[in-house]
């Protein structure tokens, strides 16, 4: 809660500091609601925003469309080259979402990220009550990776023992629908296996690699990269 606390601080100290210069940067922000239930697009559902660590700082309130979509909205972020060089401060702007919407749990989403002149789009997803009991869904979006303080990444053996003989050599690139994820460490086998769409979790991954705000170029550069290890990954264990 301190550290949200202390993002909270230095987002509002660099507003002050934009106000001041007129040096204002903005991104933008979409957010979709649907029912996690058939996917059905929910209309007039109620979005307010505010910043994470302050809840009474409420600075919009949207209505979802026939569509389960809102307007795209402006927000206040850090100026454009935190996201361009390292080791700079938080580089995007922290947003909390308070969404309802008649016949559905009530969702809170902190954490959404927002970064400098391009659009985040939020999708969001309501339980029905008659399935929850009317609780309410807390989601808190951890720090990006290229931000946080996450542990490195286990260091792999250079050479692998293979347990079969000869080469299994493909006629053409296959690009699977689905891919086993393990959610813990190699070794541990009680962390469950989840099937994951393979489209869905190269965006994922590319998303918490890289920053929207790069250079085109380089974005498509380390999604290839991505693309490239993870097909390794399942066809060689490599």
């Amino acid at each position: 809660m301190d550290e949200i606390k202390k993002d909270a601080t230095l987002l509002y100290t660099q507003t002050e500091e934009n106000e001041a210069t007129g040096t204002d940067t903005v991104g933008r922000l979409q957010i979709n609601v649907t029912a996690n239930v058939g996917l059905i697009p929910i209309e007039n559902a109620t979005i307010t925003i505010s910043f994470t660590g302050e809840p009474d700082s409420t600075l919009e309130t949207l209505t979802t469309n026939s569509s389960g979509q809102t307007d795209t909205v402006d927000l206040k972020t850090p100026p454009l080259q935190y996201s361009l060089t390292p080791n700079s401060p938080m580089p995007y702007s922290e947003y909390t979402l308070s969404v309802n919407a008649p016949g559905y749990e009530p969702v809170i989403v902190s954490g959404v990220e927002v970064l400098p002149d391009v659009t985040a789009v939020q999708n969001i997803e309501m339980t029905p009550t008659e399935m929850s009991g009317d609780t309410e869904e807390i989601i808190a979006i951890p720090d990006h990776t290229l931000y946080g303080d996450y542990p490195p990444k286990i260091p792999e053996d250079e050479i692998k023992p293979m347990d079969e003989s000869g080469e299994i050599v493909l006629s053409r690139v296959v690009i699977p629908e689905f891919i086993i994820v393990h959610d813990g460490v190699p070794n541990d086998s009680t962390a469950p296996n989840y099937y994951v769409r393979y489209r869905d979790y190269i965006k994922n991954v590319v998303s918490s690699e890289i920053y929207a705000t790069w250079p085109e170029s380089a974005i498509y550069a380390n999604t290839l990269a991505i693309m490239s290890f993870t097909l390794n990954r399942v066809y060689t264990e490599w």
